[in-house]
């Protein structure tokens, strides 16, 4: 699993080693939009680093609805005999998981957006 270390010049390298030793051909960005469709900064943010992800691996870097994922992950976590910080530890990586799943099981996926 990836951490978020260092700069963002860092952070993209780092995906892209990862994406380079497991033969990735696309990457899938969560973008978390507010319930209203809008973007707020963090949605902004995190399209600005796909944006510089791209550039810097020259792969497609699609953009996600990462809404209720980790709410998903919650739920799906509740039901497991966990203690809290072993449900904290686990969390992001589960949304993660839920956020590609429902990439990859989405008829609309040739239609997401670039970052």
């Amino acid at each position: 699993m990836l951490t978020r270390q260092g700069d963002r010049v860092q952070q993209a390298d780092a995906i892209i080693a990862a994406g380079v030793e497991y033969g990735v051909d696309v990457y899938v960005l969560g973008i978390p939009y507010n319930m209203d469709d809008s973007e707020g900064p963090q949605a902004k943010l995190t399209r600005s680093f796909g944006t510089l992800l791209a550039e810097r691996c020259g792969k497609p870097v699609l953009a996600w609805d990462e809404r209720l994922s980790s709410h998903g992950a919650d739920a799906y976590l509740s039901e497991r005999e966990l203690t809290h910080k072993q449900k904290k530890a686990r969390r992001d990586a589960l949304a993660a998981q839920i956020i590609l799943q429902t990439f990859l099981d989405s008829d609309e996926r040739d239609a997401a957006p670039h970052c």
